[in-house]
Order: C-alpha cells, then sequence, then structure tokens
C-alpha cells in the first residue's frame, strides 16, 4: 500500500479563504457563461455533486473475512445517526441539504508547530485515497460492513506537527444552527465534539474518510470530512469535521458529557461489559441479506466481537488499562 503525503506544511500551502472562494466564484460564472458544467475540484460542493464517482481510489488490505457482506448502499446512506440533521434514522437523509459543504475549512490550533485554517483542498491534495470495507458498529446493537473511502488519519496530523505534550486530539464538527434546525433544540451541547488519545488517532486503523462505495461522501454520512474508528461505537467517528484540537488533557466527549454512565471516553466494542440499559454480546447485522432490508428484526444476530473484530491491530494499546472501568 502506498501512501503519498508530505511532511510538512508551509504556510505557502495554506490557500486564503478569500481566494479560495473567489476562485470558486470564477469557475461557477465560467460555467454559466460556456453553458457547460465545469467540475470543480475534488470533493467541493457536496451538495450539488452528491454521488460524484471519486476518481483516484485504490483498493488496499484493509477487507474482512469472506463471511462479512457488504450492507447495501441504500441502507448504508439512508440508516443513519446525525443528530444534527435529526433524531431519527431516517432524518438524516431527509435533511442532507441543511448541511452547506461549500466553502469549507477546518481550523487547527492547540500543542502543534502548523496551526492555522486550512481549506478542504489543503486538507486533501497531498493524500492517495484509499478503500477500506470495516465493520461499524451502533451501540443500539446493530451494524453494517461500509466500504469507506479515506485516507489514515495520522498522515494528516503529522503534517501538522504535534508537539510532544499532545497526548490527545479533541474534534469539533460543524456548528450551524441557522441552517442545521436540530442544533437550535437542546438534544446535546452543540457543536458535536469527539477525541481520541495520540495512539489512537496514530494507528493505521483510523481513517479520515472522504467517500463511501467510490463516491463523495453524502451529506447524511458526513460530509466532506468524516472519522472512521472501527474498533469503537459509531458514535465515536465524528461527521462534518471542521476543528481539530491537540491537547495535553482528555477532551470530553458529547455523549460523556450528556450520559457519563453509558458512554465513555474510549467507547471500545467490549461486549464483556454491557451497556447500563442492553447487552451488548450480540449485534444484528444489516446486510444485503436481511429481511425487509435495513428495519428488519428478523435478521439473525450473531456475537459481538472484542474491539469489533480488530483486537490483532489494537488490543496492544490498552494492555494495562481495567476495560471495565475504561469503558
Amino acid at each position: 500500500m502506498i501512501i503519498k503525503s508530505k511532511p510538512d506544511v508551509l504556510s505557502s500551502e495554506i490557500t486564503d479563504p478569500a481566494v479560495f472562494k473567489k476562485r470558486r466564484q470564477i469557475i461557477k460564472a465560467a460555467s454559466l457563461a460556456l453553458g457547460t458544467t465545469i467540475a470543480p475540484p475534488f470533493l467541493l460542493n457536496q451538495v450539488a455533486h452528491a454521488g460524484q464517482k471519486l476518481s483516484n481510489v485504490e483498493a488496499t488490505d484493509y477487507t474482512l473475512d469472506p463471511d462479512d457482506i457488504l450492507s447495501t448502499r441504500e441502507q448504508v446512506t439512508t440508516y443513519n445517526n446525525f443528530y444534527e440533521l435529526g433524531t431519527g434514522k431516517g432524518d438524516p437523509v431527509k435533511n442532507a441539504a441543511q448541511l452547506k459543504t461549500d466553502p469549507w475549512s477546518v481550523t487547527v490550533d492547540g500543542a502543534c508547530d502548523a496551526p492555522g485554517e486550512y481549506t478542504l483542498e489543503d486538507i486533501l491534495k497531498p493524500h492517495t485515497i484509499e478503500e477500506r470495507i470495516y465493520r461499524m458498529r451502533c451501540v443500539e446493537a446493530w451494524s453494517m460492513v461500509i466500504p469507506w473511502n479515506g485516507f489514515p488519519l495520522g498522515d494528516l496530523l503529522k503534517r501538522f506537527k504535534p508537539q510532544s505534550s499532545a497526548k490527545y486530539v479533541r474534534f469539533e464538527t460543524i456548528y450551524d444552527p441557522d441552517n442545521l434546525l436540530a442544533q437550535r433544540r437542546p438534544i446535546l451541547e452543540w457543536p458535536y465534539i469527539e477525541g481520541l488519545r495520540m495512539d489512537e488517532a496514530m494507528n493505521p486503523l483510523t481513517l479520515m474518510a472522504v467517500g463511501v462505495f467510490g463516491e463523495e461522501m453524502p451529506n447524511q454520512n458526513g460530509a466532506p470530512l468524516r472519522l472512521v474508528v472501527p474498533w469503537k461505537y459509531g458514535f465515536k467517528s465524528i461527521k462534518s469535521i471542521v476543528k481539530i484540537t491537540f491537547q495535553e488533557d482528555q477532551p470530553t466527549s458529547s455523549w460523556t458529557r450528556a450520559a457519563p454512565r453509558e458512554y465513555g471516553f474510549y467507547s471500545n466494542v467490549n461486549p464483556e461489559v454491557d451497556h447500563p440499559r442492553w447487552s451488548q454480546a450480540k449485534e444484528r447485522r444489516l446486510d444485503k441479506n436481511s429481511n425487509e432490508g435495513i428495519t428488519s428484526l428478523f435478521t439473525k444476530k450473531r456475537e459481538t466481537l472484542m474491539f469489533n473484530g480488530y483486537a490483532e491491530q489494537v488490543a496492544h494499546m490498552y494492555d494495562d488499562m481495567d476495560l471495565a472501568k475504561f469503558y
């Protein structure tokens, strides 16, 4: 697997947001004048180009056992948790147009030597996009097998030169109550916050995802940038990221803040530790064989695997931890 990356980020590489926005306006104006459609740079304008094929995706070895059948595109893109777009599983796709992704930028700050505001183009340009087929499990005891497209989070974080004092990385999602109507309600404390320990963030399994099924990331799945942390429950994979902060202290995740007894910081898939309100020992796989598609309660349950089946790659990070205490 070949990963193209730059070791550093120079100030000259950071596009001035005003220039970037003006350039996009010129492109759009030229398109109208010529009566043609000029495609924007890779992965810009998610709403107008939803479903656009990614042109530079490389297959990787991050695949699963032959018995793991892919969930369907319909399931992956219409059965979602994204509370900024509503609390029902079908709300995110219904309200997807509320998420405005053009222009997009990510603020990087904290204990790093290359802080700044980076446009989406700045974030994407050094990276080769990989396809990775991962199990993703929701705490409600259903799971999917999804072919995500993205690049290792660690490759991105290295570009910002984390300092030795950075023990954790904190992520923040978009806060836009003018458009994201659910953010006008106190469902959670907005904006949505998640965090990883630095070794977790740098683990090769951790993905900064920009697409799915070889296409640009749909809004309802967290466009244009979302995490995928496959050995943890799905809510750790924060969507629509606008801020990355390197810090010494452990960040407080949104779900931990809302219900600390139920949602710990680590949130590793652990069938030996029950959620306070239900067992996590079994899961229902939503795959193409699920009766009546997405919402079937008749699909046979299966045993939940420790670390969601990725123990070989990640268990060593928790050797000295009581995983019932650090849940």
